[in-house]
């Protein structure tokens, strides 16, 4: 059997991240048409790629209903300007949609199918609530193969508050808050911008450009966050502080054959070292990244010491912290989420995984010290996912120092 071809992470953007609603920036904005916003800039940003080189594009959507259905990546692609001899198809694994379709595409990549591709995800959860117009199938329920709020990923989160008593909503509470400040900090500096394809946006007052996430609240506080009341359950510990919101949005990135991507001279912001995905019981769904890490980490051969740096979804903060105390990393450890995470910038759903690679790639160019990094997400229904990467400015000569 031949070698399997290397993979790299060539580049990503994504739109900002608008909050959900009628009041949201985006609700007049169709979603497949973020995807194209998104799709347009990654290609201005490669002007050296022909593309007719792109052999795929993977688009995920959690709710694939209206302008989220019909086959995104083939009428995104139309839609962004690719020519009609480039493939395209929709996935869905809920959170982990964008994830997914960077490692379904880079499956196909590294088995030789593909050269070029081009993955991501989008949510218009104002337009496309999760789970809308759904209908589950009646045995989840009467041969209780899932208890009822399976599905309802705030109470999921509130049991694993209850399977470890360490995890408390202080824990949270402080966690969400420094997200908060995390991502403010990172804006002060310029380290999100960068990566941000402005959206025109139409409102009442007129037309706007979208070019900030509409979301954060660096003004948050723990006495504040303490004050929130508790909707998943009387006196719980999950609140809309602790947990990331409700967003529309969308990213894509350009994944190659490390081969390609030197033909065509394209420079690589990451490699792809190993990925999975685990199932574990849907009524916790927040653990699943962790056997989803355990099993990305086997089998590139590496422990959790030689992760330098860490982007984790923060779809709720006790999901984060489940996984940091299970791989005994500190709540406040520089390397994880180093420009916050999910509670301040926004968690549109399907779009995120990919988010999550857009700034540990940033994060790379930054610390050639870091040989290795993660990217790792709970999903709805109980599974997780997780990739491990490889920094191509590593030094040793930084890393000794």
């Amino acid at each position: 059997m031949a070698e399997r071809t290397e993979v790299v992470f060539v580049d990503g953007v994504r739109t900002p991240f608008g909050r959900a609603g009628d009041k949201g920036m985006y609700w007049r904005t169709r979603a497949d048409d973020l995807v194209v916003k998104a799709m347009k800039g990654l290609l201005d940003r490669n002007p050296s790629l022909p593309l007719d080189r792109v052999d795929e594009v993977a688009v995920a959507a959690t709710t694939q209903q209206g302008d989220q259905g019909l086959t995104l990546g083939r009428t995104t692609a139309l839609l962004a300007g690719l020519p009609r001899s480039v493939p395209g198809y929709a996935i869905d694994r809920m959170c982990a949609g964008a994830m997914t379709s960077v490692t379904t595409v880079s499956g196909g990549i590294a088995f030789g199918a593909y050269d070029v591709a081009i993955a991501g995800g989008v949510e218009h959860m104002g337009r496309h609530p999760m789970g809308f117009d759904a209908d589950p199938n009646p045995r989840f329920l009467t041969e209780k193969l899932v208890s009822g709020d399976a599905l309802n990923m705030g109470s999921t989160a509130e049991r694993i508050h209850d399977r470890f008593p360490s995890l408390t909503k202080e824990r949270s509470d402080r966690f969400a808050m420094r997200s908060q400040q995390k991502l403010a900090a990172a804006y002060e500096a310029g380290q999100i911008q960068p990566d941000l394809v402005p959206v025109a946006i139409q409102t009442d007052e007129g037309w706007g450009l979208a070019t900030r996430d509409e979301a954060p609240r660096p003004e948050t506080t723990m006495e504040g966050l303490a004050s929130l009341r508790t909707p998943f359950r009387p006196h719980g510990r999950v609140t809309a502080g602790n947990s990331s919101g409700l967003n529309d949005g969308a990213t894509v990135s350009l994944m190659a054959s490390a081969d390609a991507a030197r033909e065509l001279g394209l420079t690589p912001k990451m490699r792809l070292v190993s990925f999975a995905y685990a199932g574990v019981e849907p009524e916790i769904m927040g653990i699943g990244p962790v056997p989803s890490t355990e099993k990305a980490l086997r089998k590139a051969g590496l422990t959790i010491d030689d992760i330098g740096l860490f982007e984790l979804n923060e779809a709720f903060a006790v999901q984060v912290l489940s996984l940091l105390d299970h791989f005994g990393v500190d709540d406040d450890d520089p390397r994880v989420n180093p420009w916050g995470g999910a509670i301040a910038v926004g968690h549109p759903l399907a779009s995120s995984g990919v988010r999550l690679m857009i700034q540990l790639a940033r994060q790379f160019e930054q610390h050639p010290e870091v040989r290795y990094g993660l990217t790792a997400m709970c999903v709805g229904l109980g599974q997780g996912g997780s990739v491990v990467w490889e920094n191509p400015h590593f030094s040793r000569k930084a890393a000794r120092s």
